[in-house]
């Protein structure tokens, strides 16, 4: 009989990459490469949830991916525009809360309002939440969070880390207890950068688009072996 796990982190964020890889491993463009990647990433939230993880934050569109070409830039837009108004209706009724991280001012056409309203008609989900980090940056998140200080005329007696958090995209989000990358590179890039310093790291060799769910049991039961010290020991 399989052990039960009780020490389930509550919040995992995903670097999602080789989707590029993927596709030219297997003489595919690179479109069918984010393509199968998007089809994923729709699953396997649930996949996490249903093992008892509360949030998910995904990487799906940093800032420095606008230096890719401007049709595949243009096609990734595609694909971000269609998990949040075709896939809406999904996302609501799996129950899921969704909440958009990133500067989304600078996203083109209407897709500031398409995150906007996804997060207003997912407001009071509770069955998960889904925090899409689109036009995301960590050090752009801390640079935001300081014009919003100024703007509020936030005294310097008053920054803290804790004021600091509160002004993060979604400050009421408890930082991520555990971050996944897939395709086998070791580094972050600038993922959750404030929210990471205590994160355990999980670095997977297979591609995103070769996520599996079985790959969920794994991830889980490698993060249970961690003693998290938080500076203690």
């Amino acid at each position: 009989m399989k052990k039960e796990i009780k020490n389930i982190p509550k919040h995992i964020g995903i670097i999602m990459d080789g989707n590029r890889r993927w596709a030219r491993e297997r003489n595919l463009k690179t479109y069918d490469g984010h393509q199968k990647g998007f089809e994923l990433a729709k699953e396997m939230p649930k996949w996490f949830f249903e093992k008892g993880v509360e949030i998910i934050s995904l990487y799906t569109f940093s800032t420095e991916n606008w230096k890719r070409s401007r049709e595949e830039v243009n096609y990734l837009m595609k694909l971000l525009s269609s998990i949040l108004k075709d896939n809406l209706k999904d996302l609501k009724d799996r129950g899921y809360r969704v909440l958009i991280s990133g500067r989304l001012e600078d996203l083109p056409g209407d897709l500031p309002d398409a995150c906007l309203n996804a997060e207003a008609e997912t407001k009071d989900n509770n069955l998960g939440t889904l925090n899409i980090c689109l036009n995301y940056g960590g050090r752009a998140e801390i640079v935001d969070a300081f014009k919003k200080m100024l703007k509020k005329g936030i005294k310097i007696d008053q920054v803290h880390e804790g004021m600091i958090k509160k002004n993060l995209y979604h400050g009421d989000l408890s930082d991520p207890d555990l971050i996944v990358r897939t395709a086998g590179e070791k580094r972050l890039s600038g993922f959750l950068t404030w929210e990471s310093i205590y994160s355990e790291l999980i670095f997977l060799e297979k591609y995103w688009p070769d996520f599996e769910k079985r790959d969920v049991d794994l991830i889980i039961e490698e993060y249970s072996k961690r003693k998290r010290t938080f500076g203690k020991d």
